[in-house]
């Protein structure tokens, strides 16, 4: 029996039991675009360098606005994950208000870890305990504007724990040296011309070095200033443009020279400029206005936009959500946004944010005001011609009344102060009004004036303390109404009015108990429901039984239904033909098992526990095109590909399949022609199915699992091997395998009984991208891979991995005992092994 050992699996002589976990790494990709400059290279080496240093808990980096330190950060970022030099990676972006919530809110989302709603120092005692169970991590912290106190965020370093290191960025150094204390600070310059031309010709495309265009091209590359920031903007602003664009470009850049501030000005206006249409500009300046633009949704615009004139023309959620996405590409392409955590999210950089918002108030008579400014402007004339205002953290205790907007659109506003008061005839004077956004609020009644705003389509009153609200039931007009992470308890009867409404969400109100018997189905024109995390008790619709609650049965009446996301936890109140087979984005979560917490982007995701298998068929008919499939205990399934999707599950991307003991494989295909089975699946997690015993019993055609990147088994003690070694070799995407206490495996791939695989053959499969392996509590493992059977020339060419006891190399043994190493030719890229055996 071999006991198995691995590079960088030892500490202090201890094995721990690994079990990675899915993080939600906002920038783990490839710093895509990112070019490397010798000014920029001496830092990164640094940096890097520091961050192994036992020494060394605080590292920070300074420059102006839009020399590139953020671009600088996710190169570390980066870096650091492909050099495998921390357990865990985090990136916030703490901005100039310094937020400790929002700011605890990101790096738990990261970790995977749900934050309670306590008191400030509760939650940091919450973070700071995960914090504190990583062995290595790192915490970059960019943008930083003013101190920020870590101890009160829950971020250990220095003593209480070696081996957090911090990375901070900021526009001043003495913010890092005198206030941070940051250890080691370096200053990102401005780029050389030589740097600068190669990055604008990088941004612009090679067709600037045309003869005709090229001397004007680097006139206005050197115009620039050498910031990576104004670089890039105007380099895609001009893409593709005639010569006399380009001359204009030049003189309105050279109206700026001497000037850094006003010259990243003119080369974000300019960019603004060549936007090709009124809606472009305007979904560019609403992203700079939005509260949090470093960290938007999709979602975000598609509700804010309504109020804003985004949509005129376009009347259903779908067609609006593909505006929107579309919109969003094109401010990606001209880099005025930045990608996000995944494509339904974006950022934006603050020095954009602030043009934009210098530009709406400017043309637009958008007025955006935080705090103690208030009482400045609401006296102004120029509030007659406002179409839109926005107040962030407004701590003034109460309004003005008798405020006339006859102009206004949209009204935006969050105060996180408990004795703020809102004047009962506040909203008399904006009966123009189409949408309102209230958050963060103490919202025991709405003021009687809101009646008055009959022209409203969108409502938002996310994470408010919410009582009484039925007067919204005299908004005939509205289409969306949001009442996110919100504190209320019972739904009024009043939002069955609503019969226009197309978008309902009740996300994450927790104390959402009470929804009266018959509103949802009166919302007859509802296209989107959200409902997750919610604790609605839904009741059973039986004859001559009076209802309290809302019953699923509503749902049928929702012909337009297009996105559904909920949350059953009773399965044996689920009603036969529940879900539409229109639903093109849903999250279905059924049972009491699941949890629904963090982020999710996941567009179609079934979660099922059910008690009996009775309506599993339908609904798996129901909903079509599932890519997030997650099973529990469900009674008679014995084969999940046979039992419940014949046609291979052709967009399935990650399937987890958990606690259940009727399970013999996941796929059996012996009965029928050979088919593709999981063409697109990505993640495949199995746990305590204790009767497996093959994960494939079937022959399997080339395209089957071809995109599987992580293979993670638990507690599978029938089971005797992962693969076959002919399903192993159409694995080329695989990153990470995790085999643990699966007590009779003995290999990871087996060899076919009948194969005939030679030396040659056996040279092709190799895990190139493989990163992550994780071998433990696995007693009778005694290869990664074993022929079983085989041919006397298969015999003869057969290689067996082993390791040994003293030796950290993980290596295959040939007949002849020549050792091979495994990792430097099969899996170049491994960066994490684990592995343990035990007896």
């Amino acid at each position: 029996m071999a006991e198995f050992v691995g590079t960088f699996a030892a500490k202090e002589g201890k094995l721990d039991d690994v079990w990675i976990t899915g993080s939600k790494d906002m920038w783990l990709r490839s710093n895509q675009g990112y070019k490397s400059f010798e000014s920029r290279k001496s830092i990164l080496c640094d940096i890097l360098d520091w961050l192994t240093s036992p020494n060394v808990n605080m590292i920070g980096v300074y420059g102006i606005g839009g020399v590139g330190k953020t671009a600088l950060m996710h190169e570390v970022l980066f870096e650091a994950k492909k050099q495998n030099l921390f357990d865990q990676v985090i990136f916030v972006l703490a901005s100039s208000t310094a937020n400790v919530k929002r700011i605890q809110d990101e790096i738990a989302d990261q970790l995977c870890l749900e934050l309670c709603k306590g008191t400030e120092s509760e939650r940091a005692r919450t973070l700071f305990d995960r914090l504190w169970k990583e062995n290595k991590i790192l915490v970059i912290l960019d943008d930083i504007c003013t101190s920020i106190d870590l101890v009160t965020v829950g971020i250990p370093f220095g003593n209480a724990h070696r081996g957090c290191k911090i990375l901070l960025a900021s526009r001043y150094r003495d913010i890092l040296v005198s206030e941070m204390h940051s250890q080691y600070n370096y200053c990102v310059s401005v780029l050389n011309k030589e740097e600068a031309w190669s990055l604008f010709k990088k941004m612009v495309g090679d067709y600037v070095e045309d003869s005709d265009l090229e001397s004007i091209a680097i006139q206005v590359a050197n115009e620039c200033g050498g910031l990576p920031l104004a670089i890039v903007i105007v380099a895609r602003a001009l893409r593709n443009k005639p010569l006399s664009e380009w001359k204009g470009a030049l003189l309105k850049l050279r109206s700026s020279a001497g000037k850094l501030d006003a010259l990243v000005y003119s080369s974000i206006e300019l960019s603004y400029n060549y936007l090709i249409d009124q809606v472009l500009k305007s979904a560019f300046l609403l992203c700079g206005l939005l509260k949090h633009p470093y960290d938007a949704s999709v979602m975000d615009l598609l509700k804010h936009g309504m109020g804003l004139g985004l949509f005129e023309g376009i009347y259903t959620m779908q067609e609006r959500r593909d505006r929107v996405y579309a919109l969003v590409h094109i401010l990606k392409d001209s880099c005025l946004l930045l990608d996000g955590r995944t494509e339904d999210w974006f950022s934006m950089h603050d020095i954009v944010r602030n043009v934009a918002i210098s530009i709406a108030s400017r043309d637009h008579h958008v007025i955006r005001v935080r705090n103690d400014i208030l009482v400045e402007w609401l006296n102004n004339d120029i509030l007659k011609n406002c179409s839109a205002v926005f107040l962030n953290d407004i701590k003034t205790g109460v309004l003005p009344e008798g405020l006339e907007y006859p102009q206004l659109d949209f009204f935006c506003m969050n105060s996180k102060d408990p004795f703020f008061k809102m004047p009962e005839n506040f909203f008399t004077g904006m009966s123009k009004l189409r949408g309102l956004a209230l958050s963060e609020m103490q919202l025991l009644s709405l003021p009687p004036s809101v009646h008055l705003l009959s022209n409203l389509q969108t409502l938002c009153l996310d994470q408010c303390v919410v009582g009484d609200i039925s007067i919204i039931g005299n908004l005939k007009k509205l289409e969306i109404l949001s009442l996110v992470d919100s504190d209320i308890e019972r739904l009024p009867n009043e939002i069955g009015q609503l019969t226009q409404l197309r978008c309902l969400d009740l996300s994450f109100c927790r104390n959402l108990k009470v929804i009266p018997p018959n509103v949802i189905s009166k919302l007859t024109q509802l296209e989107e429901l959200y409902m997750g995390n919610t604790s609605v008790k839904w009741e059973f619709e039986g004859l001559n039984i009076e209802r309290s609650n809302a019953s699923l049965q509503e749902l049928r009446h929702l012909s337009q239904l297009t996105t559904l996301e909920i949350q059953i936890q009773d399965a044996m109140i689920l009603p036969k033909g529940l879900f539409s087979k229109k639903l093109e984005r849903y999250k279905i979560y059924i049972g009491d098992e699941w949890d629904w917490s963090g982020k999710s982007d996941n567009t179609r995701a079934l979660k099922l526990k059910l008690c009996s298998s009775i309506y599993l068929d339908e609904i798996l008919m129901q909903l079509k095109g599932i890519e997030h499939l997650y099973l529990d205990e469900v009674p008679g399934i014995k084969n999940v590909l046979y039992d419940l999707e014949r046609e291979g599950f052709p967009q399935l991307k990650h399937l987890q399949v958990q606690n259940n003991p009727f399970i013999l494989c996941i796929t059996d295909s012996t009965a029928w022609v050979c088919f593709d089975a999981f063409p697109l699946l990505e993640s495949l997690v199995l746990h305590n199915l204790i009767h497996m015993e093959k994960i494939c019993h079937s022959q399997l055609t080339a395209v089957s699992f071809c995109n599987l990147k992580i293979i993670k088994v638990r507690n599978c003690d029938r089971l005797k091997n992962v693969f076959s070694f002919s399903i192993a070799r159409g694995l080329p995407q695989l990153q990470t395998i995790t085999v643990i206490k699966c007590k009779n495996v003995e290999e990871i791939f087996m060899m076919e009984r009948d194969g005939y695989v030679d030396c040659k053959e056996v040279n092709k499969i190799e895990f190139s991208q493989l990163r992550s392996l994780t071998l433990k509590f696995l007693p009778r493992l005694r290869s990664f891979y074993f022929q079983m059977e085989a041919s006397a020339t298969a015999k003869e060419t057969h290689r067996e991995l082993t390791t040994h006891r003293w030796t950290n190399k993980v290596i295959l043994k040939d007949e002849f005992d020549t050792p091979i190493p495994l990792f430097n030719e099969m899996v170049p890229l491994l960066l994490q092994f684990y592995s343990f055996c035990l007896f």
